[in-house]
């Protein structure tokens, strides 16, 4: 297993809340699954806490406190529970399909993602159950509480003004972009020569394309490529990196030729207008303020669903 592996997948599950590392792990032990805590009439036993806290060891490289994985496992049980109060319960199905999801964002088989994890002693089930209690929390609280996580744009507009946004016009300058993805199709299995060839074809119509009906004109027309329909996006919506492209490329033009897996692709930049509707600033503002809003609420009702659960612990 790659360090590189063992970073992607660290990264990947702590976005999803749920915390890993690889780390070496010796085989389990055989014993008898003594049950540490009774929630609700369903029991944790000192192996869900083992697996528990290899999980957890794969993010931060030590043994986790014992208390906090059985009060994690405790929390997840009363998600569920709570969960299937409200016919929220997710089937193995849906659940499959989320770490089927994980493993692909890691350019990996659900079948590699298991063997992986079972090579170091811990159980997919273990991962699954995270997963299932992720689920759960997150459809639960949006659910229960939309209205009152919601964010007003006034708050936006005024926490923008908070952070000196009014003199940051960088920060809060926002466009609307019209786009029309090109491609010059490239067989799979093409040399490298070819590749290039294309590419060199590809530079060459950029400085020859001058407006989008141009563009549509030629693309059209033209074997081997094709112009798909108009596409509109605000700067809030593209990362940084594209943004800079497109600010970088006069209307009409095309951008700079990329190299995919369905061969030589450009975008023809149709038209750029200024918009306060919504920039990348009032984005990230109004996620910031929204996912507050979240935690502060899941930690209440968390409390809340705690304190009416029987909870036994020996």
């Amino acid at each position: 297993m790659t360090v590189k592996f063992i970073r992607r997948l660290s990264t990947l599950i702590l976005g999803s809340g749920t915390v890993l590392i690889l780390a070496s792990a010796s085989p389990l032990p055989v014993w008898a699954q003594q049950v540490a805590c009774m929630v609700n009439g369903d029991p944790i036993t000192d192996f869900d806490i083992e697996q528990r806290s290899k999980l957890l060891m794969l993010s931060t490289h030590k043994m986790p406190d014992r208390k906090d994985v059985l009060n994690e496992l405790i929390d997840e049980k009363v998600k569920i529970r709570e969960g299937k109060k409200f016919s929220i319960d997710p089937s193995a199905s849906d659940v499959d399909q989320s770490y089927a999801a994980m493993s692909g964002r890691m350019h990996l088989s659900p079948d590699q993602l298991t063997k992986s994890l079972e090579s170091q002693g811990i159980r997919v089930e273990t991962l699954k159950q995270r997963i299932k209690a992720d689920m759960v929390w997150s459809n639960l609280v949006r659910g229960r509480y939309k209205e009152s996580l919601q964010v007003g744009e006034k708050e936006v507009e005024e926490k923008v003004k908070e952070q000196g946004g009014e003199q940051a016009p960088d920060n809060t300058q926002g466009f609307e972009y019209k786009m029309q993805p090109i491609v010059l199709v490239v067989p799979r299995g093409s040399s490298q020569e070819v590749i290039e060839s294309r590419k060199k074809e590809a530079e060459a119509l950029r400085a020859r394309i001058q407006t989008c009906t141009e563009a549509n004109a030629f693309f059209k027309s033209m074997q081997n490529a094709a112009i798909r329909e108009t596409v509109i996006k605000t700067s809030a919506d593209l990362p940084p990196s594209l943004r800079e492209i497109l600010d970088n490329t006069p209307v009409g033009h095309l951008t700079p030729p990329e190299i995919t897996r369905q061969g030589i692709e450009m975008v023809a930049l149709c038209a750029k207008e200024p918009t306060k509707v919504d920039t990348p600033k009032k984005r990230e503002i109004r996620e910031k303020m929204y996912n507050e809003k979240y935690d502060a609420k899941s930690k209440s009702y968390l409390a809340e669903v705690r304190k009416a659960a029987m909870i036994e612990c020996h």
